[in-house]
């Protein structure tokens, strides 16, 4: 840890604003005073942006309103003046047609409502899964003091007796009824047991494991993670961010200085250690790539392949996020792998001080839960990343959630052209598949679909779900739901609507799957690889205005995070000019 705090007192850039006696500082404060704040308030002190993705079609998040409230008290406490700022919100459960779509959208209006505003720092008030990486990647661009506050994830649910996992049960109970296992009257009252408080999915989804990574990486307060969105200790959470970033600005403590190369490495290990989304690896080389961090999924295979998955959370295990904050939560597991020389222990935090001073002295108070090494759920968890002449950039697979029977296989391929076909044929009975194809999804990356939507998790066919077989191999250039669970190939890269190889798979090709060798081959020549893409065409049209031109223009490749290409390497918080 090098960083050195910057001289206090100084002059903040919120002055150039509201310091002075000249017309435009005149004109700034008088507009503020409107509200009610007292002519002390601008006096030089910090002015603190709490940046909330609160929406009521956010469910994740739509108690973020009375956290943004204790966020503030924390704020006055420390002497601050916070302001708090609506920004764009990605709701997972809501936006079509997906909302990845808009991550990159929502990190420019979070970039540009930061460099263009008068604040100090910000408090990146988030949750929804989508909510917590573009907030991220906007602090990122902006390089301003910030700190994350998580909305914490809701509580257990319960059905028959049975622990209902948010998304997880979704998809085990869908396909139950596809199987006559299930009726459809008890889908529905098993419903009302899957969100039953406000929060984020309980599960370790995407929601969770962001909220893991943005710990990890030093952006939140230890033990931020995991605490459930209606415990007390989520609001005491939100005041003791407050405080903090007072202090951050007045140390000038910012992003670039906490999310370095090594931070990354102890969140690529942390997300195998929890068992975490597959998203994280999209969403982590975006944020590192707006940081300026050469970040790559070498290294998500480099640093992840021999991290043990020790917590024994759905979809890869039993338990859900109540139990796991119980536990001790996420500096427990910190903890375990600084223990195992798996940690820069010396990586700085908002804190001020290094994430091993802020867990060394944790307890684990269930080791059914957090487990120990010893029975871990697998002992190589992580993110594998395959390589082959299939995916020549890289597809990613989470075995933790996999079935280990087919981590090694050889099938034929059974293949979709898109989601819409899919749609039309999977339930068809006369579907040519048996339980040893592999299924392939194809346009349905960050161009194909467009935004690279959760359709990955391919359903199985109803024929195959009543023989009592629950997983296949699927393969696709889309993302898959963090609380989805199987033997799922992932962010197949170059995708399909660029031409990549996935575009030139046929049904009736055999595929080879290793993923101990980390290979995923095509089994034919280049020969005929190198003819099927020359018959090659871009699918469907392209949009031709707004948002969805821009990021069909821009977007780039899941191996890299998908942000649009002008956006990588963005950093920097120039003060804008005034016009009047």
């Amino acid at each position: 840890m090098s960083f050195k705090p910057a001289k206090w007192p100084r002059r903040l850039r919120s002055q150039e604003w509201f310091g002075g006696t000249g017309r435009d500082q005149i004109y700034h404060r008088g507009w503020m005073k409107n509200q009610g704040f007292p002519h002390d308030m601008f006096d030089g002190r910090p002015v603190i942006g709490i940046l909330n993705t609160w929406s009521e079609l956010t469910p994740c998040n739509a108690h973020l309103r009375d956290l943004a409230e204790r966020v503030k008290n924390g704020v006055y406490e420390a002497g601050g003046f916070p302001v708090e700022v609506p920004v764009f919100s990605t709701a997972e459960s809501s936006f079509r047609p997906t909302a990845m779509m808009f991550r990159n959208l929502a990190a420019m209006a979070v970039e540009e409502a930061m460099r263009g505003q008068p604040m100090d720092g910000a408090v990146l008030l988030v949750g929804c899964d989508k909510t917590t990486p573009s907030l991220m990647m906007g602090a990122a661009s902006t390089d301003l003091p910030s700190i994350v506050v998580t909305g914490g994830p809701m509580l257990n649910g319960y059905f028959r007796g049975e622990r209902v996992g948010s998304g997880t049960h979704l998809w085990k109970f869908s396909e139950a009824v596809k199987a006559g296992e299930m009726t459809a009257d008890d889908f529905l009252e098993a419903e009302a047991s899957m969100s039953r408080s406000p929060g984020s999915c309980n599960t370790m989804g995407t929601a969770s494991s962001m909220a893991s990574m943005a710990e990890a990486l030093g952006m939140a307060l230890s033990g931020n993670a995991a605490i459930p969105a209606v415990d007390s200790r989520r609001r005491m959470m939100a005041q003791l961010s407050g405080r903090r970033i007072v202090q951050m600005v007045k140390d000038d403590l910012k992003p670039s200085d906490v999310m370095t190369k090594q931070a990354f490495e102890n969140a690529i290990r942390t997300n195998g250690a929890i068992g975490g989304s597959t998203n994280a690896v999209i969403h982590l080389l975006a944020i590192a790539g707006r940081v300026g961090i050469d970040l790559t999924l070498d290294d998500w295979d480099r640093c992840g392949r021999d991290v043990a998955t020790i917590v024994n959370l759905m979809p890869s295990g039993e338990y859900l996020m109540e139990e796991f904050f119980y536990a001790g939560g996420l500096p427990v597991v910190l903890k375990r792998l600084g223990q195992a020389g798996l940690l820069h222990r010396d990586a700085l935090t908002v804190s001020g001080e290094t994430i091993w001073d802020q867990v060394k002295d944790v307890v684990n108070h269930n080791e059914e839960v957090i487990l120990p090494v010893e029975k871990a759920l697998t002992q190589q968890g992580g993110i594998a990343v395959l390589k082959g002449n299939l995916a020549p950039n890289g597809a990613v697979i989470k075995p933790s959630a996999a079935s280990p029977h087919l981590l090694q296989h050889r099938g034929r391929a059974v293949v979709f052209e898109d989601l819409d076909d899919y749609k039309a044929r999977i339930n068809d009975d006369s579907l040519d598949v048996d339980e040893t194809c592999i299924l392939v999804l194809k346009n349905c990356g960050p161009k194909g679909y467009p935004g690279m939507a959760e359709v990955g998790n391919m359903g199985l066919p109803p024929k195959i779900l009543k023989k009592g077989i629950t997983d296949m191999i699927r393969i696709s250039d889309a993302r898959m739901s963090g609380t989805a669970y199987g033997t799922v190939i992932l962010h197949t890269s170059p995708e399909a609507a660029t031409g990549g190889p996935l575009a030139a798979v046929r049904s009736g090709d055999m595929i080879e799957l290793d993923v101990p060798a980390r290979r995923i081959h095509l089994d034919i020549s280049d020969e005929e690889m190198a003819d099927r893409l020359a018959q090659w065409t871009v699918p469907g049209d392209a949009p031709s205005s707004g948002y969805a031109w821009l990021h069909q223009t821009h977007v780039q490749g899941a191996d890299t995070g998908a942000d649009l290409d002008f956006l990588r390497g963005n950093r920097g918080a120039p003060v804008g000019r005034d016009s009047h």
